[in-house]
């Protein structure tokens, strides 16, 4: 029986499109394309963060988008799916 690997759109951390990602996903730890996390937030099998918490991760990409001129309304809106992200799913 064939197991298919689940493709994400968005870094299962931080929400981020992966297809944005400049080095096109973060790396397992045998230096691999890790297809869950970006490069921002995943690097050699370990969260580059390993203790930010939700509420942090959260504000971090809200200023992060704001940075790239993305209105607080937007950033906001864009950020609320965040909890349901696999990283964070209790």
């Amino acid at each position: 029986m064939e197991t298919k690997i689940k493709q994400f759109k968005r870094c299962q951390s931080c929400g981020m499109p992966l297809k944005k990602d400049p080095k096109g996903g973060g790396t397992n730890s045998d230096g691999t394309k890790n297809n869950m996390y970006c490069s921002y937030c995943f690097k050699n099998g370990e969260f580059l963060q390993p203790n930010i918490t939700l509420e942090e991760m959260e504000t971090l990409v809200k200023e992060k988008m704001k940075k790239m001129g993305i209105p607080g309304f937007m950033a906001k809106l864009l950020t609320m799916g965040t909890a349901k992200l696999e990283r964070w799913k209790k």
